[in-house]
Parts: structure tokens; C-alpha cells; sequence
């Protein structure tokens, strides 16, 4: 895929390996190829410019899921969860690049530092989350070198010393590969402000969107950087505003059922700040906003990606329209229940978005 120009618009969606969300308990093989396959494609039908792959401790590989819908679509990116600290710099870089190639430059990446001790520990991981943050900006001043050298380099980093360090393989982009970053904590701005092509938030009203976006701008500003600025939410679409507000309280009920089932109690405190953000909005309602619903992220501990917006295609394409106001770029949705919201996002709310996004370009070009 070809850099994106300043102020287009992208939407990126989400691939598991398996159905499950907070409303479907994982059952069935780590591994469902089918269920893959079919949501990997329906992002592609839906008219989605890329889908992200995550990672956690206990999942399978992303880098390898991330092939294997490669080979089962033509055209979508692939961006790529990647948590630094336990593959070699050097090593990741040329992994990401000879994927890049054979994808023909479809590939991001999504740089994670690890927002939680306990899942750091499970692949024997103890630094300290600004450690691991200092950490992220070596392995991504090395990765870019090993994307864009072009004779052997030298580092010496705190975490990394590289002697002579080279990569055969580069990237297609000449730039090398996209890096997607998030994170609010002083420690992360650092690192966003230094190698954020596209710095990522979690779904947060307005405010505290303008503000977050202020602040990374003013952390890349001295090292000459524009990043671009992505956001996510879970949009909850039904044919009518009181339908749609419905369905979100059935999702809540739902995930309350699920958690009590599993055993599950009050949600630990969050240790990493994009949550805590989260659930300080939640504190101030549970519908926010235009129509910014917070009830799940407070019930499950603001758990990754849990903020939501309710409505209509058309009136969430509105809401979505307020955050491209603020200078987002990027809306990175999913649904609560993955592979139908999938395909309805493809054929109702993104048509929604650009066809009002083109309407109101058209408008401010006409005056």
C-alpha cells in the first residue's frame, strides 16, 4: 500500500482467529481458520483499508496470522500488533520487511510497549512500564535504521547495542514500515512524539480527544513529525435511534451475564493510563456526547477497545465526522459481535461516513 496523503481517510477493522467478545465466550479451537478467513474477507468486501492484528500473551502469533490473511485477500493492509522487548530489533525489522514484499507493501505496524505487568510477566518480561517505553524507542530507532540503511550501522542503547547491524530486505515503502503507536503516559508521548507515523487512542469524548491531540502534537513538533491520529470505538448500529440504544443495553446485560458466568468480579484497577482515561469519562456518564456510550468499558475496566457509539449508520457516521473535525484520520471499529457488525459497517456505516464526508468537502469547496 502506497503512503497515505495527509488528510485521507482510513478505516481499519479487526481480525481474531476465533469469534469471541465480551457478549461470545471463545469456544471451539484456538485456530478457526473458516472464521478467519470469512471475517478477513468481509473486512476486504466492506470496503476496509486495513484490519489490525493483536496480540496478547496467551494468543496465537500475529505476525503468522497476519500471513495467513495475506494469502486469502488481495488488497487489504495488515496492521500488525507487535510487542517490542522480545524479538531482536534487527530481527522484527527484516521479519516485517520480507513480509511487506511478499504482500506487496500492505504491512503496519503497531508498536506495543504493554500496558499490564501480568501479561508482561507471562513471557518473562519485568522492566517497568517506562523502562519498557525507553525500551520501544531503541527498538524503533533500529528498526528504522535496518529499514532504510543502506551500508551496516552501529547503536548503542541502554537495552540494545548493535554492531554493524544491516537488513538485505527492505520495506516497500521507502520510508519503511508505518508505525502505529499509543499510549498517554509522559513516557509514551516521548516515544510518540520521536516515531508515531499514526499515534492511536482509545474511543474518548471530545475533549479529551482535542486535548490528547495537542499534547502529541507538541511531542513531535521538535523532532519535525506530523503524525496522523487514529481512534477507536465499537459501534452499535440498528435501524432506528431507540433500536440502536437497545441493542447497546442488551450488549451491557449481556457482558455483565458473560463476566458473572466466568466468574469474574469487579474489574482490577487499570495499570496502563489509556484505560484509566477511559473510565474517568465513564464517570462522567454513561452516554456522553453525541451518543459516546461508556457503560461496557466501566463494567469490564475500560479493557482494550470498549467505548462504543450508538445510533444509526447515519448518525454514527455523524459522531465519527465530529472526531475527523478534531484532525482523526483513522477509525479503527469493531463489533461486539465481530463478523455481522463487519459486514454491516462495510455496507452501511462507512458508505455513511464518506458519502457526508464528500458532502461537506463539496460544501466548503463551493463557498
Amino acid at each position: 500500500m502506497s503512503p497515505l496523503p495527509p488528510d485521507a481517510v482510513e478505516f481499519i477493522g479487526f481480525a481474531a482467529p476465533r469469534l469471541t467478545s465480551e457478549i461470545h465466550p471463545a469456544t471451539g479451537p484456538v485456530i478457526d481458520r473458516d472464521y478467519l478467513h470469512r471475517l478477513a474477507r468481509a473486512h476486504e468486501a466492506g470496503g476496509f483499508d486495513r484490519i489490525l492484528v493483536a496480540f496478547y500473551a496467551t494468543a496465537p502469533d500475529p505476525l503468522l496470522l497476519a500471513s495467513e490473511i495475506a494469502a486469502v485477500t488481495e488488497r487489504i493492509g495488515l496492521m500488525i500488533a507487535h510487542r517490542t522487548g522480545f524479538t531482536a530489533p534487527t530481527v522484527a525489522a527484516r521479519q516485517f520487511a520480507t513480509l511487506d514484499q511478499l504482500t506487496g507493501g500492505r504491512i503496519a505496524i503497531h508498536a506495543i510497549s504493554g500496558g499490564d505487568d501480568r501479561d508482561q510477566a507471562r513471557d518473562g518480561d519485568h522492566l517497568t512500564k517506562d523502562e519498557r517505553y525507553a525500551r520501544t524507542r531503541e527498538f524503533l530507532d533500529i528498526a528504522r535504521l535496518a529499514w532504510t540503511a543502506e551500508a551496516p550501522f552501529d547503536y548503542a542503547g541502554t537495552f540494545y547495542q548493535v554492531v554493524q547491524g544491516f537488513s538485505e530486505v527492505k520495506p516497500v515503502r521507502e520510508g519503511g514500515i508505518p508505525v502505529f503507536f499509543g499510549g498517554a503516559s509522559a513516557a509514551a508521548l516521548d516515544v510518540a512524539g520521536r516515531h508515531a507515523d499514526t499515534y492511536a487512542l482509545w474511543g474518548e469524548t471530545l475533549d479529551q480527544v482535542r486535548d490528547l491531540i495537542a499534547r502529541v502534537r507538541s511531542a513531535a513538533a521538535p523532532h519535525g513529525r506530523t503524525p496522523r491520529f487514529s481512534l477507536s470505538f465499537r459501534p452499535i448500529l440498528a435501524d432506528t435511534e431507540g433500536a440502536a440504544w437497545a441493542r447497546a443495553e442488551a450488549i451491557l446485560a449481556r457482558t455483565k451475564a458473560v463476566r458473572a458466568a466466568q466468574g469474574l468480579g469487579p474489574a482490577a484497577p487499570p495499570q496502563n493510563e489509556g484505560a484509566r482515561r477511559l473510565l474517568a469519562a465513564a464517570a462522567g456518564g454513561s452516554r456522553l456526547d453525541r451518543r459516546l456510550y461508556t457503560a461496557i468499558a466501566a463494567e469490564t475496566g475500560a479493557a482494550g477497545n470498549s467505548t462504543a457509539l450508538v445510533g444509526t449508520p447515519d448518525q454514527v457516521a455523524e459522531a465519527l465526522l465530529d472526531y475527523h473535525d478534531l484532525g482523526v484520520r483513522t477509525f479503527l471499529i469493531r463489533g461486539f459481535d465481530p463478523l455481522d457488525d463487519a459486514v454491516r459497517y462495510g455496507r452501511e456505516l462507512l458508505p455513511a461516513f464518506r458519502a457526508e464526508l464528500a458532502r461537506r468537502t463539496a460544501t466548503v469547496k463551493a463557498a
